[in-house]
């Protein structure tokens, strides 16, 4: 059975006997089912009866049906509800729109709408560079889905994606201060989904595509890149790749070798593996053998997306064949951004010592934590139930954050190096150790770090001489 998590927690009403036991009997029912019961609150109390709330986590809907049924089954115990938590979080969605000022009279209302408003409407008429200091543009971004690859759903629509971009707003508040909006959009085409981005770009001060499948992310990030004065961050491919770095970074501090050294293997070729590629290389890594559906991609394969023939082009330089077994052999690092299972205990052995296994595919992981443990020095996965999570909400707060800061539309490779590097340095020398590479996603200190290496690597940029 998958272990019990908080996404799948339960309140279970109950009605009970009054008897002395019956709260010990319950817990204990719960338990040997596999419930991870986290709290019991009596709510009503009469003297031959008792209204019970029990609070659990489980590890699907089908587990919560055997908790309910063992429950069921403790004699004189009746369930008389189940309550997903989950779900009640989402009613209404998660975010609601505050204004900043208090409209107390007449004079507050002239000023803020009609008819003082006109005058600031004017100003920007004639310099639109104003709206970054008079409008909501200076502190908000449009979080962009098509629906097209949420989580492990794949496509499932953007009326679906919505609660997913609600909860992506929800993080940029709470991190950094960052307004941002879903933006779930009705189609699937290129043209259009960069015509309408463009056509709302004037509210916005930029733009977090979100869950956009490959190979079509890559058109659009690049068509918008170039078309707004606004920046444009696709999260799924460089966020998971500064993370990816950063825990990198201190992996290898953990191991003692050196990122020029290493020989990686990547187990997947969409946008998170072509932009951890891209970034590792960037950071000096030489050494990279990728990994498709199709097996290792190499020089002399057709390769019909331009995304992976680059990967082919600048990858792999002993243009090796095979699978991912044959990738990832004598390899120092695995890094997998794919599915499932396809990675073994076998593969893992036939590693250099002291190897890295980054197993990031979600909810599932390419491979079982602890058997790559068994073999390999440092694991992190994507999850919250292991140690060392890959989490992009260390990342994507932070760079907004700067970006709106410090004022620019482009996003360079150097401004993402520093913002992995600002998160590794949250881990100090004491507290380094295999099962600690990457900081808390609650540590306020790194939103605050990522913005300003973003900033300072920014303005360092501005400030050298044309050409350099």
């Amino acid at each position: 059975m998958a272990t019990p998590s908080p996404g799948y927690s339960v309140t279970i009403r109950l009605k009970t006997p009054s008897g002395y036991t019956v709260t010990s009997e319950i817990v204990a029912a719960a338990g040997a089912a596999g419930a991870q019961i986290t709290g019991v609150d009596v709510v009503e109390s009469h003297p031959e009866s008792m209204v019970i709330d029990m609070t659990a986590n489980t590890s699907s809907p089908a587990h919560v049906d055997e908790v309910t049924a063992a429950l069921n089954a403790v004699s004189g115990v009746e369930v008389e509800h189940v309550s997903d938590r989950t779900f009640l979080i989402h009613l209404g969605g998660k975010l609601e729109v505050v204004p900043k000022l208090e409209l107390r009279n007449r004079d507050d209302l002239s000023r803020a709408y009609t008819p003082g408003v006109a005058r600031v409407s004017k100003a920007i008429a004639e310099d639109r560079s104003l709206a970054r200091n008079l409008t909501v543009k200076r502190n908000t971004i449009a979080v962009v889905t098509d629906g097209t690859a949420v989580l492990g759903l794949g496509d499932i629509g953007p009326e679906a994606a919505l609660p997913v971009m609600e909860g992506k707003a929800a993080l940029f508040k709470q991190f950094a201060d960052v307004d941002a909006w879903p933006v779930c959009l009705d189609t699937k085409d290129v043209e259009e989904i960069v015509m309408i981005v463009k056509a709302i770009a004037p509210v916005y001060g930029g733009v977090n595509l979100e869950d956009i499948s490959a190979p079509r992310c890559f058109e659009i990030e690049a068509r918008l890149r170039e078309e707004l004065d606004i920046p444009v961050f696709h999260d799924d491919q460089h966020g998971t790749a500064i993370v990816v770095l950063a825990a990198l970074n201190n992996a290898l501090r953990v191991v003692g070798k050196r990122i020029e050294d290493i020989r990686v293997a990547v187990s997947g070729v969409g946008a998170a593996g072509n932009a951890i590629i891209q970034l590792l290389q960037a950071s000096g890594v030489t050494h990279i053998v990728a990994a498709g559906r199709a097996g290792i991609v190499a020089r002399d394969h057709e390769h019909s997306d331009p995304h992976r023939k680059w990967i082919a082009e600048h990858t792999n330089p002993e243009n090796v064949t095979g699978t991912l077994s044959d990738a990832v052999r004598g390899a120092d690092v695995f890094i997998g951004v794919s599915a499932p299972d396809v990675l073994t205990a076998a593969d893992v052995q036939s590693m250099a010592s002291d190897a890295i296994v980054f197993a990031l595919a979600n909810p599932d992981p390419e491979i079982d934590p602890a058997v790559a443990g068994q073999h390999a020095a440092v694991v992190a996965t994507g999850r919250s139930d292991y140690p060392n999570q890959i989490n992009n909400v260390l990342a994507f707060p932070g760079v907004f954050r700067g970006l709106l800061d410090a004022g620019v539309s482009d996003i360079t490779d150097e401004m993402l190096v520093a913002a992995a590097r600002a998160i590794s340095q949250n881990v100090s020398d004491e507290e380094l150790n295999p099962s600690f590479i990457i900081p808390s996603v609650f540590d306020r200190k790194v939103t605050r770090d990522v913005a300003a290496a973003i900033v300072e690597t920014a303005r360092a940029s501005a400030a050298a001489p044309a050409g350099n």
